[in-house]
């Protein structure tokens, strides 16, 4: 491990003298490459300076209590040390969970699909309630939320939304969200006061740019239709919505939210894109099952990752047996809790793995 710290140490320096030098800065290509490779290793570089300069400390305190006779002086030194220790432990754990292998779709942009499951309106007013949720997170992490498509039952509820979260890092929080959400609650429509327990399921994916997925256009077929929506100026008066279907997987996106034609074909390919991205990737986590049965949830749609219980006014992530008694917060978008548990489940499994693969 401190080979790899004292090698990362050596890059950062090298990155930092090549950015000073004219025909980089006059690269932007290269330059944007460095200043990110840059950006990436700084806080491992950071850290392990710091327990660097900690482990100096263990070895000053250390003289000091083989030399020092005063006694004031000594419990000084004892403090010191005690505190460096502790650091340097701190710093230890914080160095391997820096170096675990970095998801490459951490940084990226995400495409959220919401679709209500078994509990037909009730399951599409939980749709529509989530959709809030992500949305609402999104607001405080000063991420832009864009629908891409959406299908409304008439009453408030989201049958189906595809909507996509811009914002540096969203994937990296978002990408444990994937499954089935489970909300037991009794319906407004109830009159015997029963709880009734509805399902919808979340998909997260990662945006995928052309560079990593190249659509044939022959594969695609386009149809155009008149957008619906509920009366008034909410229908389009001309055939503007789009619907495509990606023929060799059977993918079918359907977009309506824009007015114009030609941008509801950009969004329906650039859902397509995520959409054939993400089969990619499990194709991958199928390929390494071992290594994805170490992580927290297998990013299964039909896995039961969480449960949303109105009655008792708690959440419980099954995943990781965490519950949480603040469900009004968490369903205005204070997710932020769940999410660092989770990432914190996630790495813990991860270092675990390691370590039995390096004994």
């Amino acid at each position: 491990m401190f080979d790899k710290l004292e090698s990362l140490v050596n890059r950062y320096e090298e990155i930092t003298n090549e950015l000073q030098e004219p025909d980089v800065v006059n690269d932007q290509n290269r330059f944007r490459n460095l200043m990110k490779e840059q950006n990436d290793i700084c806080p491992i570089v950071e850290t392990f300076k710091e327990y660097k300069a900690e482990k100096t400390n263990i070895e000053d305190s250390l003289a000091l209590l083989e030399e020092e006779s005063d006694e004031e002086m000594r419990e000084l030194a004892k403090e010191e040390l005690s505190e460096s220790k502790n650091k340097v432990v701190a710093l230890e754990e914080k160095l391997k969970i820096l170096l675990l292998p970095k998801d490459p779709n951490d940084e990226k942009n995400v495409i959220v699909e919401i679709r209500a499951g078994a509990g037909g309106d009730e399951a599409a007013l939980f749709a529509a309630d989530m959709y809030r949720v992500y949305s609402k997170y999104s607001e405080s992490n000063n991420w832009k939320t864009e629908i891409m498509s959406i299908n409304e039952n008439g009453i408030g509820g989201i049958k189906e939304i595809v909507f996509m979260i811009s914002g540096r890092g969203a994937y990296s929080k978002l990408k444990y969200e994937s499954g089935v959400h489970r909300v037991q609650r009794v319906p407004e429509t109830e009159s015997q006061g029963r709880i009734h327990t509805s399902t919808i399921t979340v998909a997260i994916m990662p945006e995928a740019e052309e560079v990593d997925v190249e659509i044939d256009m022959n594969d695609c077929k386009f149809d155009v239709f008149r957008a619906s929506g509920n009366g008034g100026q909410c229908v389009n008066t001309t055939d503007s919505a789009v619907r495509l279907t990606h023929i060799p997987t059977g993918i079918v996106i359907s977009c309506q939210d824009e007015k114009s034609q030609l941008k509801n074909k950009d969004k329906a390919l650039k859902v397509l894109r995520s959409k054939l991205y993400d089969l990619e990737m499990s194709k991958k986590h199928d390929a390494e099952a071992e290594a994805r049965r170490s992580q927290v949830g297998t990013g299964d749609r039909s896995e039961k990752i969480r449960t949303y219980n109105y009655p008792q006014g708690r959440v419980t992530d099954h995943r990781i047996k965490l519950t949480l008694h603040k469900l009004d917060s968490i369903m205005n978008g204070d997710i932020q809790e769940i999410i660092d548990s989770l990432i914190a489940a996630d790495q813990a499994a991860k270092l675990s793995n390691m370590e039995k693969s390096a004994s």
